[in-house]
């Protein structure tokens, strides 16, 4: 009771008093401890069945006898021979709650080495002995987030031209094209480039390799969406994707919907949502109603609020959508937004807050609150959102470019468009003041 240990960068013990400082830094790098697994491990499992058992929503555990769950996956922990039979013992324990977001992750499990791969942010196509570069991925052009390598200023290689060789070790069929690139990722190379599959007369070209392409596929993926409806519609409605319920997905619904306000109708597309944070400030947006006009001497009047949509809506969902991407179709759905077009999403509105780490670093979630629907009833967890026109993910139409649900949503908001458009009101005549 007189001392304190405090970690301020370095260890160190201070006095119980005012303006103390650390003199010496403690070795704590030089410390070792010792442990049993198996003790630690029945750690593990009982930090966690008393976690839930404190902290979960429904003090009476969904109905399940707590206590008697603990003896019998005890037993079973008995088994566990390494540090991944302990999760798989600790899952089935919190898969007995049947409640979502119950997750088990990480602690000193056993790694492994991986390596690293640079990217172009091509499609290869195999041609003969070499490849060629069948489409240059390019992503959307209101989003400078992802830029594709070969868009850099003298950087000359074209769609249909050959990668012959990355750092003079050349790149044939005889191996999938991303081998000469391992360990290479965000590493500036040589490329060794011809626009016929021969060496001779090729070029070099000086390229830094991205460490991922999914942003960049990602981003193309939207805008080919964006265009499809632009085109679909002659350009009257806008088309936002919304990527999730937290920041990215916030980022995202911001930066669409200014840039597509003043539409005469919205696609909004929440498939593969993967949630976040509860999305009522998305429906605000989405839901401003008019409140007036301004009128001016020169240009036509101006509507208020000033970023706002007044026309008819569609909301797209699938069953990857889930958490923050079920509440956000569901209010989409009680603000009377439009018509939800898809597959029922993933059904999980028992919510986590945070949770304190296991002993050996691993995580574990505890669900502490869960939605009910202002009728007093519960929100359909394990089911979700049932979309207003079901429209099946049709593999083989996707694997050609045609995306049907997308498809739907266009047919069903052009017919909005005619039975249902928003017309602003006229301006009133100058009055004799």
């Amino acid at each position: 009771g007189n001392k304190i240990l405090v970690n301020n960068g370095p260890y160190g013990i201070i006095e119980v008093a005012e303006n103390q400082k650390i003199d010496t830094a403690m070795r704590v790098e030089e410390m070792e401890m010792t442990i049993n697994p198996a003790e630690e491990w029945k750690q593990l499992f009982m930090d966690t069945w008393r976690m839930e058992r404190d902290f979960f929503y429904d003090p009476h555990m969904h109905g399940i006898n707590w206590n008697n769950v603990k003896d019998k996956y005890l037993h079973l922990l008995e088994g566990a021979r390494t540090r991944e039979e302990v999760s798989f013992v600790i899952n089935e324990l919190l898969g007995e709650m049947n409640a979502s977001h119950t997750y088990n992750f990480g602690g000193d499990v056993e790694g492994s080495k991986h390596e690293n791969v640079g990217y172009l942010g091509v499609d290869w196509q195999a041609d003969g002995k070499y490849y060629k570069i069948k489409r240059i991925i390019r992503g959307a052009p209101w989003n400078a987030e992802a830029r594709n390598p070969l868009d850099e200023p003298g950087v000359n290689i074209h769609e249909g031209d050959y990668i012959l060789a990355v750092n003079g070790e050349p790149l044939t069929t005889a191996q999938e094209p991303f081998g000469v690139f391992q360990s290479l990722a965000g590493k500036v190379v040589e490329l060794t480039w011809n626009n016929r599959p021969s060496m001779e007369g090729a070029k070099t070209a000086i390229v830094k390799t991205i460490g991922s392409e999914y942003r960049l596929r990602h981003l193309a993926w939207i805008e080919s969406n964006r265009k499809r409806v632009a085109d679909a519609t002659n350009n009257q409605v806008g088309y936002i994707f919304v990527p999730s319920t937290g920041i990215d997905g916030q980022d995202e619904l911001i930066r669409q919907f200014n840039g597509q306000w003043d539409k005469a109708a919205l696609v909004i597309d929440e498939r593969f949502n993967n949630g976040g944070q509860i999305p009522d400030r998305f429906i605000e947006m989405l839901n401003r109603k008019p409140l007036a006009y301004w009128a001016t001497r020169n240009g036509t009047p101006t509507q208020w609020p000033s970023y706002a949509n007044f026309g008819p809506k569609v909301m797209l969902i699938n069953g990857w959508s889930g958490s923050g991407g079920d509440a956000f179709p569901d209010y989409f759905r009680k603000a009377g937004l439009g018509p939800i077009i898809g597959t029922r999403t993933w059904g999980g509105l028992i919510g986590i807050s945070n949770t304190p780490a296991l002993i050996d670093g691993g995580m574990i979630t505890v669900p502490s609150f869960r939605m009910f629907n202002s009728d007093g009833t519960w929100f359909r967890e394990g089911h979700g959102v049932d979309p207003d026109i079901a429209v099946d993910e049709n593999l083989g139409d996707m694997a050609k470019g045609i995306d049907p649900q997308l498809e739907r949503a266009i047919t069903e908001i052009k017919n909005l468009l005619q039975t249902k458009p928003y017309k602003a009101p006229a301006q009133p005549p100058y009055e004799v003041r």
